[in-house]
């Protein structure tokens, strides 16, 4: 279905859980709040319902999210499930992968085959300073269970935040080299009221590029002759190093090279909101139209509500400092 601004939307982001295992200092508030009561998120049976309508208004592709979608009882019976929908063309999971090991061989053969692994640092003291528990070890064996079972693509995902891990930005990009990751590199943004957040701690893509390239120079995925990936690069600038390498490397650039005209995706929060962008405080309260009885046709006039009420683009970028997000990423969906 086309927006009012002639951008395809086909992909929906659903956040099953606004519950963690980490408590990553990017995603969740410095003080602990209050968690959603089992009644207050959708249940397994009213996200499939939701999907199934979302497909009616051209969605084809499913992301899970959370807090940790893997922390979440019987995921792999919903993943299993959204996998037979008719109309579902792709389903992928992003997760911080602490029980991903465990978990891997029942969500391949659920039908999970993409699957996205947040990992910003490699060094387990930093790791543990960034998201509160010392799991490194877990989430690399989690990685390593993924690969061998035959996940494809396996993306990885690092937040980077001047101060804090942009001086291992080199490690994780040489990653790509022997191993067939795509090694991704995301904007630190401002999300809900963290006190975390100053523009200082801003650490740009341009930059990141910088310090790879001064390594090995990249190519772009354009002339690597990869057209197989298509468009399941998402808003990722894809490339490789120079001279051959089993993986790619990607920038996702929200902060400093917006892709809001390009943005083909829409949200569910594990609230029941319709969220269709990240930076945007409109939402529809579409749990409480399913719960009070709307028919289907009711639910899908919603969607396209939502989905035609989409902004051309998020608030101006060129005052870092003024960019908010009224929420925090586990409450939303990352």
């Amino acid at each position: 279905m086309l927006d009012l601004h002639q951008r395809q939307i086909n992909y929906i982001r659903v956040s099953i859980t606004d519950k963690c295992n980490l408590k990553c200092i990017y995603c969740q508030p410095p003080k602990k709040l209050r968690q959603l009561e089992r009644s207050q998120i959708l249940s397994y049976e009213e996200i499939l319902h939701l999907i199934q309508i979302a497909v009616r208004c051209g969605i084809s592709k499913v992301r899970l999210t959370g807090g940790d979608p893997l922390v979440r009882k019987d995921v792999t019976k919903l993943v299993e499930a959204i996998a037979r929908l008719e109309g579902v063309r792709d389903i992928s999971l992003t997760t911080n992968g602490v029980l991903l090991e465990q978990m891997a061989p029942d969500l391949y053969k659920a039908g999970l085959r993409r699957i996205n692994i947040s990992l910003d640092s490699l060094n387990r003291k930093k790791y543990q300073d960034i998201t509160g528990h010392d799991r490194l070890i877990q989430v690399l064996r989690g990685i390593q269970k993924a690969r061998e079972i035959g996940f494809f693509p396996i993306k990885i995902n690092m937040v980077v935040i001047r101060g804090i891990n942009e001086d291992e930005v080199l490690d994780l990009a040489k990653l790509s080299l022997n191993y067939p990751f795509h090694i991704r590199f995301i904007e630190f943004m401002p999300l809900g009221n963290s006190q975390l957040w100053q523009e200082r701690q801003f650490f740009s893509c341009q930059q990141i590029k910088e310090i790879i390239t001064a390594y090995r120079p990249l190519i772009p995925l354009a002339t690597c002759g990869d057209s197989s990936l298509g468009s399941e690069n998402g808003p990722a600038q894809l490339f490789q190093f120079e001279g051959g390498a089993a993986g790619k490397i990607g920038f996702i650039s929200p902060m400093s090279n917006h892709f809001c005209s390009t943005c083909n995706r829409i949200r569910i929060t594990a609230d029941g909101k319709l969220r269709s962008c990240l930076f945007s405080s409109q939402e529809i309260d579409i749990k409480a139209a399913l719960r009070a009885g709307g028919s289907d046709d009711e639910l899908r006039q919603l969607f396209i509500k939502g989905i035609e009420n989409k902004p051309a683009s998020g608030p101006d970028r060129s005052r870092l400092s003024a960019l908010k997000c009224n929420r925090f990423m586990n409450s939303i969906g990352g």
